[in-house]
Protein backbone atom coordinates (compact mmCIF):
# COMPACT_ATOMS: atom_id res chain seq x y z
CA UNK A 1 0.00 0.00 0.00
CA UNK A 2 1.58 3.26 -0.87
CA UNK A 3 1.86 6.18 1.43
CA UNK A 4 -0.33 8.90 1.61
CA UNK A 5 1.17 11.95 0.17
CA UNK A 6 -0.48 14.35 2.67
CA UNK A 7 0.58 18.06 2.06
CA UNK A 8 3.29 16.72 -0.17
CA UNK A 9 3.34 19.18 -3.38
CA UNK A 10 6.54 17.86 -4.43
CA UNK A 11 6.60 15.56 -7.30
CA UNK A 12 9.94 14.41 -7.16
CA UNK A 13 9.80 13.53 -3.89
CA UNK A 14 6.39 12.00 -4.12
CA UNK A 15 7.71 9.35 -6.80
CA UNK A 16 11.14 9.03 -5.22
CA UNK A 17 9.98 8.02 -1.96
CA UNK A 18 6.94 5.32 -2.94
CA UNK A 19 4.00 8.14 -2.09
CA UNK A 20 0.80 8.12 -3.92
CA UNK A 21 0.37 9.96 -7.39
CA UNK A 22 -3.27 9.84 -8.82
CA UNK A 23 -2.59 10.27 -12.48
CA UNK A 24 -3.15 13.48 -14.45
CA UNK A 25 -0.51 13.06 -17.31
CA UNK A 26 -3.11 12.51 -19.79
CA UNK A 27 -4.24 15.88 -18.97
CA UNK A 28 -1.44 17.15 -19.03
CA UNK A 29 -0.17 16.09 -22.12
CA UNK A 30 -3.39 17.53 -23.71
CA UNK A 31 -1.85 20.80 -22.66
CA UNK A 32 1.17 20.44 -24.15
CA UNK A 33 -0.66 19.49 -27.33
CA UNK A 34 -3.46 22.03 -27.42
CA UNK A 35 -1.87 25.99 -26.18
CA UNK A 36 1.06 27.78 -24.82
CA UNK A 37 -0.13 30.49 -22.33
CA UNK A 38 -2.34 28.83 -19.94
CA UNK A 39 -4.36 30.55 -16.30
CA UNK A 40 -5.69 28.20 -13.40
CA UNK A 41 -7.91 29.21 -10.55
CA UNK A 42 -8.84 26.73 -8.02
CA UNK A 43 -9.38 26.97 -4.03
CA UNK A 44 -6.63 26.19 -1.84
CA UNK A 45 -5.36 22.56 -1.25
CA UNK A 46 -6.54 21.38 -4.55
CA UNK A 47 -3.72 20.17 -6.26
CA UNK A 48 -2.47 23.47 -7.80
CA UNK A 49 1.21 23.03 -6.74
CA UNK A 50 1.97 19.78 -7.41
CA UNK A 51 0.50 20.02 -10.92
CA UNK A 52 3.18 22.81 -11.49
CA UNK A 53 6.15 20.51 -9.60
CA UNK A 54 4.67 18.18 -12.35
CA UNK A 55 5.39 20.20 -15.27
CA UNK A 56 8.71 21.73 -13.90
CA UNK A 57 9.99 18.02 -13.89
CA UNK A 58 8.73 17.21 -17.21
CA UNK A 59 10.03 19.68 -18.89
CA UNK A 60 13.50 19.09 -17.36
CA UNK A 61 13.17 15.66 -18.89
CA UNK A 62 13.30 13.23 -15.78
CA UNK A 63 11.82 10.55 -17.69
CA UNK A 64 12.65 8.14 -14.83
CA UNK A 65 10.01 10.02 -12.52
CA UNK A 66 7.50 8.94 -15.20
CA UNK A 67 7.70 5.77 -15.49
CA UNK A 68 4.12 3.62 -15.15
CA UNK A 69 2.57 6.83 -16.07
CA UNK A 70 0.22 7.52 -18.75
CA UNK A 71 2.22 10.10 -20.57
CA UNK A 72 5.62 8.41 -20.36
CA UNK A 73 5.47 6.67 -23.83
CA UNK A 74 3.56 9.84 -25.44
CA UNK A 75 6.48 12.43 -24.78
CA UNK A 76 9.37 14.31 -26.64
CA UNK A 77 12.02 13.27 -23.54
CA UNK A 78 14.91 14.86 -25.88
CA UNK A 79 13.22 18.28 -25.28
CA UNK A 80 14.37 19.87 -22.78
CA UNK A 81 13.86 23.05 -21.57
CA UNK A 82 15.34 25.74 -18.43
CA UNK A 83 12.48 25.81 -15.84
CA UNK A 84 11.68 29.01 -14.20
CA UNK A 85 9.46 27.85 -10.99
CA UNK A 86 8.27 30.54 -9.19
CA UNK A 87 5.84 29.96 -6.20
CA UNK A 88 5.00 33.16 -4.33
CA UNK A 89 4.14 30.92 -1.59
CA UNK A 90 7.75 30.63 -0.98
CA UNK A 91 8.35 34.36 -0.63
CA UNK A 92 8.77 36.24 2.43
CA UNK A 93 6.96 39.77 1.56
CA UNK A 94 5.17 39.95 4.82
CA UNK A 95 7.77 41.50 6.59
CA UNK A 96 10.32 42.35 3.98
CA UNK A 97 8.39 43.50 1.21
CA UNK A 98 7.16 42.51 -2.25
CA UNK A 99 9.90 44.00 -4.46
CA UNK A 100 12.56 43.29 -2.19
CA UNK A 101 12.24 39.33 -2.50
CA UNK A 102 10.87 39.11 -5.84
CA UNK A 103 14.44 41.27 -6.75
CA UNK A 104 16.60 38.48 -4.63
CA UNK A 105 14.42 35.83 -5.98
CA UNK A 106 15.36 36.41 -10.19
CA UNK A 107 18.99 37.31 -9.34
CA UNK A 108 18.78 33.69 -7.10
CA UNK A 109 17.24 31.77 -10.30
CA UNK A 110 19.67 33.69 -12.23
CA UNK A 111 22.37 31.90 -10.02
CA UNK A 112 21.42 28.93 -10.67
CA UNK A 113 21.55 28.98 -14.38
CA UNK A 114 25.02 31.08 -14.34
CA UNK A 115 23.14 33.96 -15.26
CA UNK A 116 24.13 37.25 -13.90
CA UNK A 117 20.84 39.11 -14.17
CA UNK A 118 21.07 43.06 -14.86
CA UNK A 119 18.79 46.10 -14.22
CA UNK A 120 16.89 48.41 -11.47
CA UNK A 121 13.96 47.22 -10.78
CA UNK A 122 11.92 43.75 -10.94
CA UNK A 123 10.83 44.48 -14.23
CA UNK A 124 14.12 45.00 -16.00
CA UNK A 125 16.05 42.45 -13.98
CA UNK A 126 12.92 39.67 -15.21
CA UNK A 127 13.16 40.70 -18.68
CA UNK A 128 16.99 40.08 -18.62
CA UNK A 129 16.26 36.84 -16.93
CA UNK A 130 14.48 35.89 -19.74
CA UNK A 131 16.22 37.10 -22.39
CA UNK A 132 19.44 35.60 -21.47
CA UNK A 133 17.37 32.27 -21.09
CA UNK A 134 16.07 32.81 -24.18
CA UNK A 135 18.14 30.81 -26.47
CA UNK A 136 16.69 27.44 -25.02
CA UNK A 137 13.39 29.09 -24.65
CA UNK A 138 12.54 28.81 -21.14
CA UNK A 139 9.56 27.79 -19.16
CA UNK A 140 7.47 30.30 -16.98
CA UNK A 141 5.57 28.44 -14.01
CA UNK A 142 4.15 30.85 -11.35
CA UNK A 143 2.34 29.48 -8.44
CA UNK A 144 -0.04 31.31 -6.19
CA UNK A 145 0.48 34.35 -7.95
CA UNK A 146 -2.38 36.13 -6.22
CA UNK A 147 -1.16 35.54 -2.81
CA UNK A 148 0.60 38.83 -2.07
CA UNK A 149 -2.77 40.06 -2.47
CA UNK A 150 -5.23 38.02 -1.38
CA UNK A 151 -2.89 37.94 2.13
CA UNK A 152 -3.69 41.80 2.18
CA UNK A 153 -7.19 41.74 1.21
CA UNK A 154 -8.13 43.45 4.55
CA UNK A 155 -5.51 45.87 4.09
CA UNK A 156 -6.00 47.61 0.74
CA UNK A 157 -3.77 49.98 0.64
CA UNK A 158 -1.25 47.21 0.77
CA UNK A 159 -2.91 44.73 -1.49
CA UNK A 160 -2.95 47.84 -3.74
CA UNK A 161 0.71 48.64 -3.54
CA UNK A 162 1.04 44.77 -3.77
CA UNK A 163 -1.13 44.70 -7.06
CA UNK A 164 1.17 47.09 -8.83
CA UNK A 165 4.35 45.82 -8.17
CA UNK A 166 2.80 42.23 -9.67
CA UNK A 167 1.34 44.00 -12.91
CA UNK A 168 4.71 45.70 -13.16
CA UNK A 169 6.33 42.01 -12.99
CA UNK A 170 3.60 40.46 -15.05
CA UNK A 171 4.43 42.67 -18.13
CA UNK A 172 7.27 41.43 -19.17
CA UNK A 173 5.78 38.23 -20.39
CA UNK A 174 3.78 39.02 -23.27
CA UNK A 175 7.03 40.82 -25.03
CA UNK A 176 8.94 37.52 -24.01
CA UNK A 177 7.23 35.01 -26.56
CA UNK A 178 10.04 34.66 -28.43
CA UNK A 179 11.98 33.42 -25.46
CA UNK A 180 9.59 31.05 -24.16
CA UNK A 181 8.07 27.82 -24.64
CA UNK A 182 5.43 27.22 -22.05
CA UNK A 183 3.67 29.21 -19.47
CA UNK A 184 1.47 28.28 -16.81
CA UNK A 185 0.12 30.61 -13.70
CA UNK A 186 -2.13 29.36 -11.11
CA UNK A 187 -4.03 31.05 -8.04
CA UNK A 188 -6.88 31.15 -6.09
CA UNK A 189 -8.27 34.41 -7.31
CA UNK A 190 -9.10 35.82 -10.25
CA UNK A 191 -9.81 39.52 -9.46
CA UNK A 192 -6.16 39.97 -10.51
CA UNK A 193 -6.47 38.03 -13.84
CA UNK A 194 -8.18 41.59 -15.49
CA UNK A 195 -5.75 44.33 -13.99
CA UNK A 196 -2.60 42.47 -13.66
CA UNK A 197 -2.80 40.33 -16.93
CA UNK A 198 -4.36 43.43 -18.68
CA UNK A 199 -1.58 43.36 -21.50
CA UNK A 200 -1.58 39.11 -21.71
CA UNK A 201 -4.47 38.67 -24.08
CA UNK A 202 -2.96 35.28 -25.04
CA UNK A 203 -3.33 33.54 -21.67
CA UNK A 204 -5.89 30.91 -22.14
CA UNK A 205 -8.24 30.63 -18.81
CA UNK A 206 -8.58 27.05 -18.59
CA UNK A 207 -10.91 27.56 -14.79
CA UNK A 208 -14.03 26.74 -16.47
CA UNK A 209 -13.55 24.57 -19.42
CA UNK A 210 -15.43 20.79 -19.34
CA UNK A 211 -11.96 19.35 -20.82
CA UNK A 212 -9.48 20.50 -17.38
CA UNK A 213 -12.60 20.20 -15.23
CA UNK A 214 -10.63 17.02 -13.30
CA UNK A 215 -7.54 18.39 -13.32
CA UNK A 216 -7.20 19.22 -9.64
CA UNK A 217 -8.87 16.91 -7.33
CA UNK A 218 -10.24 13.43 -7.71
CA UNK A 219 -12.95 12.04 -9.90
CA UNK A 220 -15.59 9.46 -8.71
CA UNK A 221 -13.27 6.78 -10.81
CA UNK A 222 -9.77 7.46 -9.57
CA UNK A 223 -10.96 7.45 -6.02
CA UNK A 224 -12.39 4.45 -6.46
CA UNK A 225 -9.23 3.16 -8.19
CA UNK A 226 -6.57 4.36 -6.24
CA UNK A 227 -7.87 3.85 -3.36
CA UNK A 228 -9.45 0.78 -3.81
CA UNK A 229 -7.49 -0.97 -0.79
CA UNK A 230 -8.08 1.26 1.68
CA UNK A 231 -11.82 1.26 1.45
CA UNK A 232 -12.11 -2.03 1.31
CA UNK A 233 -10.11 -2.01 4.68
CA UNK A 234 -12.06 1.04 5.84
CA UNK A 235 -15.52 -0.72 5.68
CA UNK A 236 -14.26 -3.97 7.19
CA UNK A 237 -13.04 -1.79 10.28
CA UNK A 238 -16.54 -0.14 10.23
CA UNK A 239 -18.70 -2.71 9.85
CA UNK A 240 -20.72 -1.67 6.71
CA UNK A 241 -20.52 -2.31 3.20
CA UNK A 242 -18.33 -0.86 0.54
CA UNK A 243 -21.66 1.19 -0.97
CA UNK A 244 -22.48 2.20 1.88
CA UNK A 245 -18.98 3.95 2.58
CA UNK A 246 -18.96 5.37 -1.04
CA UNK A 247 -22.03 7.10 -0.35
CA UNK A 248 -20.56 8.71 3.51
CA UNK A 249 -17.72 9.69 1.18
CA UNK A 250 -19.50 11.03 -1.24
CA UNK A 251 -21.86 13.02 0.61
CA UNK A 252 -18.95 15.00 2.72
CA UNK A 253 -15.99 15.44 -0.05
CA UNK A 254 -17.83 15.19 -3.16
CA UNK A 255 -19.29 17.59 -5.43
CA UNK A 256 -16.70 20.30 -6.91
CA UNK A 257 -17.36 21.08 -10.40
CA UNK A 258 -15.88 23.87 -12.98
CA UNK A 259 -18.57 22.35 -15.18
CA UNK A 260 -16.50 19.28 -16.52
CA UNK A 261 -18.10 15.98 -16.45
CA UNK A 262 -17.20 14.70 -13.25
CA UNK A 263 -17.58 16.08 -9.73
CA UNK A 264 -14.62 16.06 -7.45
CA UNK A 265 -13.54 15.38 -4.07
CA UNK A 266 -11.27 17.12 -2.47
CA UNK A 267 -7.89 15.92 -2.59
CA UNK A 268 -6.48 17.06 0.89
CA UNK A 269 -9.60 15.92 2.70
CA UNK A 270 -9.81 12.02 1.09
CA UNK A 271 -5.89 12.15 1.85
CA UNK A 272 -6.89 13.40 5.38
CA UNK A 273 -9.48 10.80 5.63
CA UNK A 274 -8.13 7.15 4.62
CA UNK A 275 -5.26 8.66 6.97
CA UNK A 276 -7.71 8.92 10.23
CA UNK A 277 -10.71 6.74 9.12
CA UNK A 278 -12.91 9.33 10.59
CA UNK A 279 -15.30 12.14 9.12
CA UNK A 280 -13.91 14.98 9.44
CA UNK A 281 -13.95 19.15 8.36
CA UNK A 282 -10.07 18.39 7.22
CA UNK A 283 -10.08 20.82 4.02
CA UNK A 284 -12.19 23.87 5.97
CA UNK A 285 -9.87 23.61 8.86
CA UNK A 286 -7.07 24.54 7.30
CA UNK A 287 -7.72 28.01 7.10
CA UNK A 288 -9.97 30.48 8.65
CA UNK A 289 -12.33 32.83 6.13
CA UNK A 290 -12.00 35.46 8.44
CA UNK A 291 -12.40 37.65 5.91
CA UNK A 292 -14.94 36.05 3.76
CA UNK A 293 -17.37 36.27 6.92
CA UNK A 294 -16.76 40.28 7.00
CA UNK A 295 -18.28 40.30 3.73
CA UNK A 296 -21.04 37.65 4.41
CA UNK A 297 -21.70 39.65 7.67
CA UNK A 298 -21.96 43.02 6.35
CA UNK A 299 -24.26 42.11 3.77
CA UNK A 300 -25.86 39.72 5.76
CA UNK A 301 -26.27 37.07 3.41
CA UNK A 302 -27.26 34.05 4.83
CA UNK A 303 -29.00 32.01 1.74
CA UNK A 304 -25.84 30.60 -0.01
CA UNK A 305 -27.73 27.99 -1.75
CA UNK A 306 -29.32 28.02 -5.20
CA UNK A 307 -27.20 31.50 -6.18
CA UNK A 308 -27.44 32.54 -9.73
CA UNK A 309 -24.55 34.67 -11.39
CA UNK A 310 -23.49 35.66 -14.72
CA UNK A 311 -19.93 34.26 -15.74
CA UNK A 312 -18.24 37.40 -15.65
CA UNK A 313 -18.96 38.01 -11.84
CA UNK A 314 -16.93 34.60 -11.39
CA UNK A 315 -14.28 36.16 -13.36
CA UNK A 316 -14.03 39.37 -11.58
CA UNK A 317 -13.25 40.31 -7.77
CA UNK A 318 -12.64 43.94 -6.69
CA UNK A 319 -10.16 44.48 -4.01
CA UNK A 320 -12.23 47.34 -2.47
CA UNK A 321 -15.84 45.66 -2.91
CA UNK A 322 -15.61 42.08 -3.38
CA UNK A 323 -19.08 40.38 -4.70
CA UNK A 324 -19.57 37.84 -2.21
CA UNK A 325 -20.72 35.16 -4.79
CA UNK A 326 -17.68 34.92 -7.19
CA UNK A 327 -15.39 35.60 -3.42
CA UNK A 328 -16.92 32.48 -2.28
CA UNK A 329 -16.76 30.72 -5.96
CA UNK A 330 -12.99 31.25 -5.80
CA UNK A 331 -11.83 30.24 -3.03
CA UNK A 332 -14.07 27.21 -2.49
CA UNK A 333 -16.87 27.65 -0.30
CA UNK A 334 -19.15 27.35 -3.12
CA UNK A 335 -19.21 25.73 -5.95
CA UNK A 336 -21.14 25.36 -9.97
CA UNK A 337 -24.33 22.87 -9.62
CA UNK A 338 -25.39 24.08 -12.85
CA UNK A 339 -25.51 25.85 -16.05
CA UNK A 340 -28.68 27.76 -16.20
CA UNK A 341 -28.47 29.74 -19.38
CA UNK A 342 -25.28 30.54 -21.69
CA UNK A 343 -23.48 32.49 -19.16
CA UNK A 344 -25.54 32.24 -15.90
CA UNK A 345 -24.13 29.26 -13.26
CA UNK A 346 -26.01 27.84 -10.33
CA UNK A 347 -23.76 28.12 -7.32
CA UNK A 348 -24.48 26.11 -4.05
CA UNK A 349 -22.22 24.34 -1.65
CA UNK A 350 -20.75 21.59 -2.59
CA UNK A 351 -20.63 18.71 0.28
CA UNK A 352 -21.41 18.36 3.94
CA UNK A 353 -18.02 19.49 5.09
CA UNK A 354 -17.99 22.78 3.31
CA UNK A 355 -21.79 23.73 4.45
CA UNK A 356 -21.94 22.00 8.07
CA UNK A 357 -18.87 24.27 8.57
CA UNK A 358 -19.39 27.78 6.79
CA UNK A 359 -22.71 27.64 8.45
CA UNK A 360 -21.05 27.66 12.26
CA UNK A 361 -18.71 30.33 11.07
CA UNK A 362 -22.05 32.23 10.57
CA UNK A 363 -24.11 31.57 12.95
CA UNK A 364 -21.19 32.50 15.60
CA UNK A 365 -20.51 35.75 13.68
CA UNK A 366 -24.45 36.25 13.70
CA UNK A 367 -25.23 36.09 16.87
CA UNK A 368 -21.94 37.53 18.05
CA UNK A 369 -20.82 34.23 19.74
CA UNK A 370 -17.59 31.88 18.79
CA UNK A 371 -18.64 29.31 16.53
CA UNK A 372 -17.92 26.95 19.22
CA UNK A 373 -20.46 28.69 21.80
CA UNK A 374 -23.45 28.91 18.60
CA UNK A 375 -23.10 24.57 17.60
CA UNK A 376 -24.31 23.38 21.45
CA UNK A 377 -27.56 25.77 21.61
CA UNK A 378 -28.05 24.79 17.55
CA UNK A 379 -27.36 21.13 18.75
CA UNK A 380 -30.40 22.02 21.84
CA UNK A 381 -32.72 23.28 18.59
CA UNK A 382 -32.46 20.28 17.23
CA UNK A 383 -33.59 18.00 19.65
CA UNK A 384 -36.67 20.38 20.55
CA UNK A 385 -37.84 20.37 17.12
CA UNK A 386 -37.36 16.62 16.65
CA UNK A 387 -39.06 16.18 20.10
CA UNK A 388 -41.57 18.74 18.52
CA UNK A 389 -41.33 20.63 21.36
CA UNK A 390 -41.92 23.85 20.33
CA UNK A 391 -42.06 26.38 23.22
CA UNK A 392 -38.41 24.64 24.05
CA UNK A 393 -37.85 25.69 20.46
CA UNK A 394 -38.96 29.19 20.75
CA UNK A 395 -36.83 29.58 24.23
CA UNK A 396 -33.55 28.38 22.83
CA UNK A 397 -34.14 30.70 19.75
CA UNK A 398 -34.26 33.81 22.09
CA UNK A 399 -31.27 33.30 23.44
CA UNK A 400 -29.60 33.33 20.43
CA UNK A 401 -31.07 36.70 19.47
CA UNK A 402 -30.29 37.90 22.65
CA UNK A 403 -26.29 37.81 22.27
CA UNK A 404 -27.13 40.38 18.85
CA UNK A 405 -25.44 43.62 19.61
CA UNK A 406 -28.55 46.59 20.29
CA UNK A 407 -27.22 48.69 17.58
CA UNK A 408 -26.49 46.15 15.00
CA UNK A 409 -30.53 44.40 16.13
CA UNK A 410 -31.50 48.27 15.44
CA UNK A 411 -30.08 48.59 12.19
CA UNK A 412 -30.94 45.44 10.80
CA UNK A 413 -33.63 43.63 12.84
CA UNK A 414 -35.33 41.95 9.66
CA UNK A 415 -32.26 40.73 8.53
CA UNK A 416 -30.37 39.55 12.09
CA UNK A 417 -33.81 37.30 12.49
CA UNK A 418 -33.52 35.47 9.23
CA UNK A 419 -30.41 34.99 9.16
CA UNK A 420 -29.89 33.46 12.68
CA UNK A 421 -33.27 31.42 11.83
CA UNK A 422 -32.32 30.33 8.76
CA UNK A 423 -28.60 29.39 9.31
CA UNK A 424 -29.78 27.29 12.08
CA UNK A 425 -32.02 25.28 11.01
CA UNK A 426 -29.93 24.69 8.11
CA UNK A 427 -27.03 23.42 10.70
CA UNK A 428 -29.43 21.09 12.27
CA UNK A 429 -29.10 18.84 9.22
CA UNK A 430 -32.70 19.18 8.60
CA UNK A 431 -34.18 18.99 5.10
CA UNK A 432 -35.08 23.12 4.95
CA UNK A 433 -36.21 25.23 1.83
CA UNK A 434 -36.47 29.26 2.23
CA UNK A 435 -38.55 31.89 0.31
CA UNK A 436 -40.46 28.32 -1.20
CA UNK A 437 -42.55 29.27 -4.17
CA UNK A 438 -45.66 27.35 -3.25
CA UNK A 439 -49.52 28.04 -3.75
CA UNK A 440 -49.72 32.05 -3.69
CA UNK A 441 -46.63 32.98 -2.67
CA UNK A 442 -43.41 32.62 -1.33
CA UNK A 443 -43.50 30.84 1.99
CA UNK A 444 -40.63 31.60 4.42
CA UNK A 445 -39.34 28.36 5.39
CA UNK A 446 -40.39 24.63 5.53
CA UNK A 447 -38.82 22.31 7.81
CA UNK A 448 -39.00 18.47 7.22
CA UNK A 449 -38.15 15.81 9.32
CA UNK A 450 -38.41 12.46 9.77
CA UNK A 451 -42.25 12.61 10.84
CA UNK A 452 -43.32 16.15 10.64
CA UNK A 453 -43.06 19.05 7.45
CA UNK A 454 -43.38 22.26 9.28
CA UNK A 455 -44.32 25.31 7.35
CA UNK A 456 -42.91 28.30 9.30
CA UNK A 457 -44.29 32.01 8.38
CA UNK A 458 -42.45 34.38 10.11
CA UNK A 459 -43.46 38.52 10.82
CA UNK A 460 -41.89 41.52 11.97
CA UNK A 461 -44.10 43.05 14.49
CA UNK A 462 -46.99 42.01 13.31
CA UNK A 463 -49.23 39.02 15.49
CA UNK A 464 -48.37 35.60 14.69
CA UNK A 465 -52.21 34.57 13.84
CA UNK A 466 -51.87 36.93 10.84
CA UNK A 467 -48.84 34.89 9.63
CA UNK A 468 -51.14 31.45 10.49
CA UNK A 469 -53.68 32.93 8.07
CA UNK A 470 -51.46 33.88 5.27
CA UNK A 471 -50.07 30.09 5.47
CA UNK A 472 -53.80 29.15 5.15
CA UNK A 473 -54.75 32.00 2.50
CA UNK A 474 -51.90 31.20 0.61
CA UNK A 475 -51.89 27.41 0.82
CA UNK A 476 -48.56 27.53 1.63
CA UNK A 477 -48.92 23.92 2.81
CA UNK A 478 -51.33 22.59 0.00
CA UNK A 479 -48.04 20.48 -1.89
CA UNK A 480 -47.39 18.55 1.69
CA UNK A 481 -50.78 17.55 1.67
CA UNK A 482 -50.72 14.09 0.59
CA UNK A 483 -47.28 13.31 2.54
CA UNK A 484 -47.26 10.71 5.22
CA UNK A 485 -45.63 12.88 8.20
CA UNK A 486 -47.99 15.24 10.27
CA UNK A 487 -47.73 18.86 9.13
CA UNK A 488 -47.72 21.74 11.76
CA UNK A 489 -48.10 25.64 10.45
CA UNK A 490 -45.73 27.91 12.97
CA UNK A 491 -46.50 31.52 12.95
CA UNK A 492 -43.74 33.54 14.57
CA UNK A 493 -44.00 37.18 15.01
CA UNK A 494 -40.86 38.99 16.25
CA UNK A 495 -40.49 42.13 18.13
CA UNK A 496 -39.53 45.27 16.49
CA UNK A 497 -38.00 46.65 19.65
CA UNK A 498 -37.10 44.20 21.65
CA UNK A 499 -35.12 41.12 20.38
CA UNK A 500 -36.60 37.71 19.93
CA UNK A 501 -39.77 35.96 19.70
CA UNK A 502 -42.56 37.96 20.72
CA UNK A 503 -45.71 36.14 19.84
CA UNK A 504 -45.83 32.32 18.28
CA UNK A 505 -48.50 29.90 16.91
CA UNK A 506 -48.22 26.36 16.27
CA UNK A 507 -51.59 24.56 14.11
CA UNK A 508 -52.04 21.20 12.97
CA UNK A 509 -52.91 21.00 9.36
Amino acid sequence: MLKLPIGIQDFKKLREEGFLYVDKTHLIHQLLESGQYYFLSRPRRFGKSLLMSTLRELFLGNQSLFEGLWISEQYDWTQTHPVIHLSFNDLDYKTRGLAVVLEERIHSIGEDFGIEVGGQSVKERFRDLLHQLGEKKAVLLIDEYDKPIIDFIDQPDIAHQNKEVLRSFYSVIKDADPYLQFVFITGISKFSKVSIFSDLNNLLDITIDPNYGAIGGYTQEELETYFEDRIDKLATQLSISQADLLTQIRDWYNGYSWTGPDRMYNPFSILNFFSKGTFQNFWFSTGKPTFLIKVLQKGWYFQLDELDVGNTQLDFFDIENPDYRSLLFQTGYLTIKSQVAYNIYELGYPNKEVKDSLLQYLIGAYTHRGRGDAAPMVLKLTKAINKQDIPLFISILNSLYASIPEKIFRQKSEAAYHSVLYTSLSLMGFYIDSEVAVGEGYVDAVVKTETVIYVMEFKVGHPAEVAIEQIRAKAYAEPYRHDVRAIRLIGISFGKETKGVQEWKDKAL
